[in-house]
């Protein structure tokens, strides 16, 4: 068999959420942020084991995610449309009973006059320009909004991660006085907020890549496990070349695995000639482009080549191999392809 094994721990991932859940008092709910498929890992597996751990907010990008979300977790749970409220959402959103973030004063009025009784959140841009109303549209709206008690009002942190906390400093000073005698729950962290301690915890903080085992969370618990099936082995002489364009020229003779992944299975063309995979606790060098469906692994250290070679695991985990494509772990989950077998544990 060709298909390459992707073992989906989800035990690591509710340990992982109730890991960040401890980190705020217990009056501060913690959500879980499931965009995009829960980053690629499945949200139909993901979101009802979560919902099981504890979480009772949700966050999708779309409502067209909202609407996959539903079918997985029970009524009682909240499900936020980050995107707002786009035109021709208003079916999903009353049918699924989606809570759209509203960003922009045009969403604001459309949704008041569409669904004017219908649960709704507001998202603030404090400073990363990226998404959310602005502040002097904010607080032309804001006696408005609060009239109609919104389930959440949120801003979103753009520089949590970084070593100089002035541009995050900065931004909770803007989130504080925008919505300061504002009795609606409030939400700033996603998990790069929650490492900086309670200053930024509000009423709900909203984790993402942290329940994966991803950066910055340092205690966060491995997830996954990628095995790849080994096709092909073979001599490589002194001097020939590998793959596309030559990549790598065989500085000795050499042993190559080619294994059954590539690029469209979410192994990044930046892993080329820069990372690892590993034969039990062996590392062995990735050599010469990642191609669309294979990858070139130089094996002469092994006695015997396994019949699987292990990307992620134990030893090299996601934020590593994010590391070696000079990436983050949030790209190497959101890119993982549909080819994989992906086990449930």
């Amino acid at each position: 068999m060709a298909q390459s094994i992707l073992t989906i721990n989800l035990q690591a991932i509710a340990e992982n959420w109730r890991r960040l859940d401890r980190l705020s008092p217990p009056s501060v709910e913690t959500g879980a942020v499931l965009k995009a498929n829960s980053y690629g890992l499945g949200i139909g597996k993901v979101a009802p084991y979560l919902e099981k751990t504890g979480a009772k907010s949700f966050f999708v990008a779309l409502a067209e995610e909202g609407k996959e979300l539903r079918k997985h977790v029970s009524d009682k749970a909240r499900i936020f449309v980050l995107s707002g409220y786009m035109k021709g959402d208003r079916s999903l959103i009353k049918k699924m009973n989606l809570i759209p973030v509203i960003v922009t004063p045009e969403q604001f009025l459309r949704f008041i006059k569409d669904l004017p009784k219908h649960k709704f959140g507001i998202q603030i841009d404090t400073g990363m320009n990226r998404l959310g109303m602005e502040p002097e549209h904010f607080l032309e709206l804001r006696e408005k909004i609060v009239s109609l008690k919104p389930e959440l009002i949120m801003s979103h942190l753009g520089c949590a991660d970084e070593e100089d906390q002035t541009m995050t400093r900065k931004q909770l000073q803007n989130f504080h006085d925008l919505t300061r005698g504002i009795k609606a729950p409030l939400s700033l962290s996603a998990t790069g907020g929650m490492m900086l301690g309670k200053d930024y915890f509000f009423d709900l903080c909203r984790p993402g890549i942290g329940l994966f085992g991803g950066l910055p969370f340092m205690d966060g618990v491995p997830v996954l496990s990628l095995k790849i099936p080994v096709i092909q082995v073979q001599k490589v002489y002194k001097g020939e070349g590998v793959g596309y364009n030559r990549a790598w020229i065989a500085p000795r003779d050499t042993t190559l695995a080619t294994v059954a992944a590539g690029y469209a299975d979410g192994l990044i063309r930046g892993l080329s000639n820069n990372s690892l995979a590993y034969a039990n606790n062996t590392p062995c060098p990735v050599v010469g482009r990642v191609s669309m469906d294979l990858v070139t692994v130089d094996v002469s250290g092994l006695q015997d080549v396994p019949e699987y070679l292990e990307f992620m695991g134990p030893i090299q985990g996601l934020d590593d191999l994010a590391r070696q494509a000079s990436t983050i772990g949030h790209e190497i989950l959101t890119a993982i392809g549909q080819r994989y077998k992906k086990v449930y544990v």
